[in-house]
């Protein structure tokens, strides 16, 4: 199946299903599938190639096979067919789910091995690459192979080797804990940030154990446990705060420190704490004066930028939009990732339509959807967003509007 005939397949899955009255989550739950799933399938990313899960759409669609594809096999499916790609987190999800590599309990008596770092060094790298350009359903299919391959290394290397080893897991782990929150998957996201500092803990690398009690602290957000989020990020930015008083103030260290205080800052504006939000903020930015630069330390991308791309997004949850438009129309983010100025487009996009301008408000979620069409796609607050524009407009919404809800499945 070539993209133009997913593209064309897709467009009839989505065609039928709002026949119907369904939407992706209603579906994909009568199916027996994820709603990420539906959606790369009515996007035209994700190919269906198998009868099985053709006849499956079908029947959950109250079609006929022909009706969904005319061009479908009526004859059975021959066993040596291509099996489906995996796509958004599907893949990674069974990764994360029971013991790694249980054969290496088993008695193996292979002697320990010289392993090419640098091979899964570059491939480290990579997953980071794909996470910070919201590419998830390449980002699954990469961990798939790379999350055995590291668990197995660290446990056969040679002894010189493993605190690298463990090093690596670590952030991969990391990874996958950043991309499970922003597919809204946290309870995923809280097994990989536990997986990240037990491996970052064997490493010997203290500051990479911070780095992942701040991605437990927003899987914690992300459930809606606030108390848990606030608990674990406070006693890391204390304990490291007094790290850094005693002299040990690296570049590193500010950055994990001054991200702590970020998280803080989103849990306070979550539970609708104003005074105790700003306070945050103004740490993390006192932080970032120190540094005197972005950086991206840990993959945090902390620096005086993304302070204020913070900022921005807490004060939307407070509801405070003048001040979240105040601050975003002065911050550029051309040297940040595609994930840091599509959520900065995406927060002005609420932000502007906490004040009905819809117009405004449209146009910064176009533009992020440009840069990131997965986050536009999937994030809750982006379909909120979109759902009340359309809500706010009724019979008058734009054909641009309409169209970007139908994407996203946020029609109201």
């Amino acid at each position: 199946m070539t993209q133009g005939d997913r593209r064309v397949f897709g467009a009839r899955v989505a065609e039928l299903r709002e026949q119907r009255g369904l939407t992706q989550k209603e579906l994909a739950a009568e199916i027996g599938r994820t709603a990420s799933w539906l959606s790369q399938v009515e996007r035209g990313v994700q190919p269906v190639n198998r009868l099985d899960v053709l006849r499956l759409l079908a029947d959950g669609l109250g079609v006929s096979l022909q009706v969904l594809r005319p061009d479908a096999p009526t004859a059975p499916e021959p066993p040596v067919s291509a099996p489906e790609e995996p796509n958004d987190l599907d893949q990674a999800r069974l990764v994360i789910s029971g013991y790694p590599v249980p054969e290496v309990l088993l008695g193996n008596d292979t002697p320990p091995a010289v392993v090419d770092t640098a091979v899964l060094r570059d491939a480290v790298d990579r997953v980071w690459e794909l996470t910070h350009a919201n590419r998830f359903a390449e980002l699954s299919a990469s961990l798939g192979v790379l999350v055995p391959r590291l668990e197995r290394a660290v446990r056969t290397a040679v002894p010189e080797q493993q605190p690298e080893l463990w090093g690596m897991l670590g952030r991969t782990y990391q990874a996958l804990a950043a991309a499970f929150v922003r597919q809204d998957e946290p309870d995923a996201a809280w097994v990989a940030a536990d997986r990240a500092i037990r491996a970052a803990e064997e490493s010997g690398q203290p500051l990479e154990v911070f780095a992942g009690v701040f991605r437990m602290a927003q899987a914690f957000v992300r459930l809606k446990h606030l108390d848990q989020a606030e608990h674990c990020a406070a006693t890391a930015a204390n304990a490291l705060s007094r790290h850094v008083d005693r002299g040990n103030d690296s570049a590193e260290a500010l950055s994990v420190l001054g991200s702590l205080h970020l998280v803080l800052a989103l849990v306070h504006a979550r539970a609708g704490s104003r005074t105790a939000a700003r306070k945050e903020i103004d740490q993390a930015r006192q932080v970032a004066q120190r540094i005197g630069e972005d950086r991206n330390d840990f993959d945090l991308e902390f620096g005086p930028t993304n302070v204020e791309i913070q900022a921005v997004s807490a004060a939307v949850d407070l509801g405070d939009a003048g001040e979240a438009i105040d601050i975003g129309t002065r911050i550029d983010a051309a040297s940040l990732s595609i994930e840091r100025r599509a959520r900065l487009l995406m927060d002005m996009g609420r932000a502007y339509g906490q004040r009905r301008q819809t117009g405004e408000a449209l146009d910064c979620l176009l533009a992020a959807e440009e840069l990131a069409p997965e986050m536009i796609h999937t994030h809750v607050a982006a379909r909120g967003a979109i759902r009340e524009l359309v809500l706010i407009a009724g019979r008058s919404a734009s054909p641009e509007l309409t169209a970007l809800a139908k994407r996203a499945d946020a029609k109201s």
